[in-house]
């Protein structure tokens, strides 16, 4: 369950990639802005939803219990809550989308 006020993200995950990595933020085609992540684990018992927390909250300063999942377990399309330090957040989102995290 998301803490109350935790701030909301989109992502597009690709599971059994290369390596763990943050590619960007895209616009998709519905016009909604989501956050490109790839993954090593492949999406079986949860591993690779496990790996998408464990690099945003790595990527993002925060513990990953603050990272929750909470629509889209079994799609590639998943939102995702983060609780915390909402300017602390939206600096280190910023960061990802100019490159500089």
């Amino acid at each position: 369950m998301a803490a109350a006020g935790a701030q909301t993200l989109t992502v597009r995950l690709t599971p059994r990639a290369a390596r763990d990595r943050i590619v960007g933020f895209e616009t998709d085609a519905r016009g909604q802005r989501v956050l490109k992540v790839a993954v090593a684990a492949a999406p079986v018992d949860g591993a690779a939803n496990a790996a998408l927390i464990r690099l945003l909250a790595k990527q993002l300063g925060l513990p990953t219990s603050a990272v929750t999942l909470v629509a889209g377990a079994a799609a590639r399309l998943k939102r995702l809550a983060l609780a915390g330090d909402r300017a602390r957040i939206d600096a280190a989102l910023r960061a990802l989308e100019s490159g500089r995290a």
